[in-house]
Formats: C-alpha cells, sequence, structure tokens
C-alpha cells in the first residue's frame, strides 16, 4: 500500500513538472516561434537541457507534447462552437471563426506548429517541422469527421463522407488560415464568410441524424 501511495505522489509530481517545463516552453514559443530551442527552453525552466531530454527525449518529443497541448485546446473551442445553441450556419461561421482566432492569437505559436524557422533564423539541425506537423492536421481532420458523422445524415456512404469533409475542411482552414495570417488581404469576418460561402452548399441541405445531437 505505501509503495502504491508512493508511486502515485511521484506520478503526479512528474506530471506537474511536466506540464511546468511545457509552459516554459511555451513562453519561449511565444518569444522566439519556430526559431524556439531546446537550450532557450532549458534556460527558461532554469534546468540544464540534458533534463529537458530525460522529460521530452529530443525537440520531437517536446514539439509533440505541445502539439497535444494546443490541439487539444482547439478541439474543446471547435466543438463548443459546433454545438451551441444557433442556426447552423451560424455555427459553421463560429466554428471557422474559433480556428482563425486561435492562430490570430498566438501566431508563434502557429508558426513553431506548422512551419520550419525561416532561412535567416534556422531550425535545429535534424528537426523537421513539416513532418511532425502532418499527424496534427490528420488528428483535427478526424476529430471534426467524427462531429459531422455524429451530427449529419449523409446516406449509405455517410462515413467515407463525412471524413472526407473533415479532412477537406481541415485542409481549407489550414491552407486559407495559413495565406490569411501572412497576407491580411482582409478581416477576419470577411475571411469567414467566404469560406462559409464556399463550404455552406450540401451542408444547407444535410438532414440532422435522427440519433444525433443535430447540427
Amino acid at each position: 500500500m505505501e509503495n502504491t501511495q508512493h508511486s502515485g505522489r511521484q506520478q503526479a509530481a512528474t506530471e506537474r513538472r511536466r506540464r511546468e517545463l511545457l509552459e516554459a516552453a511555451d513562453r519561449i514559443v511565444l518569444r522566439d516561434g519556430p526559431g524556439a530551442s531546446m537550450n532557450a527552453i532549458a534556460a527558461e525552466a532554469g534546468i540544464t537541457k540534458p533534463i529537458l531530454y530525460r522529460h521530452f527525449g529530443d525537440k520531437g518529443g517536446l514539439y509533440r507534447a505541445l502539439a497535444v497541448r494546443h490541439t487539444d485546446a482547439l478541439l474543446d473551442g471547435l466543438r463548443a462552437a459546433l454545438d451551441s445553441p444557433v442556426p447552423r450556419r451560424d455555427r459553421v461561421e463560429a466554428t471557422l471563426d474559433t480556428y482563425l482566432a486561435a492562430i490570430e492569437a498566438r501566431p508563434q505559436v502557429y508558426r513553431f506548429l506548422m512551419h520550419p524557422a525561416d532561412e535567416e533564423n534556422p531550425a535545429e539541425t535534424g528537426f523537421d517541422v513539416g513532418r511532425h506537423s502532418a499527424p496534427l492536421l490528420r488528428r483535427l481532420g478526424e476529430e471534426l469527421a467524427k462531429v459531422i458523422g455524429e451530427r449529419l445524415d449523409l446516406g449509405p456512404a455517410g462515413e467515407e463522407m463525412a471524413r472526407v469533409w473533415g479532412h477537406g475542411i481541415v485542409g481549407m482552414m489550414h491552407a486559407a488560415g495559413d495565406w490569411w495570417l501572412r497576407e491580411r488581404p482582409c478581416s477576419r469576418e470577411q475571411l469567414v464568410r467566404h469560406l462559409t460561402e464556399l463550404l455552406w452548399g450540401r451542408l444547407a441541405v444535410a438532414a440532422d441524424r435522427a440519433d444525433g445531437p443535430g447540427f
């Protein structure tokens, strides 16, 4: 019994320390974006780089932990927007706006998760951000597909269509949001309206699933 309690306390302490290290990493990413280095993160946390490696393995491990942290928060926001008690078109707009507002509020975090450092500020050798960001986008696509499939009656091929829509919508949000964040050709509100117009056709006429929470 005593060993179990000790093990539980040790695990809780490890999780708390890991959370503190991720918060330190967040602060450096907010400052440095894709150029955030393990040295800078270790210094911010008040530890040596070997200790940081002990918790995360390498920069890829730290990246994955930060990606899960931010993707979880984003998915919570997207689900809340999709389930808000307003007409379906308003929910589509709110969902798009939630994604765009998130990348607009923390552009350095977005760039760290989605883009390698610029040439004049190269990323650490051996770290390929693109290789790590693809699973993040796939996870968003699968989660959105699940939400669509639970809510809309898309007929006999509904599961397949929901997955196509989920990944397609995430791809659209990512590509359009990336371009918009760099060039700012219009306001966020205008971009949301334009993207909603693009999506609205089949979404407007699809019936809610009889056994689902509605959309």
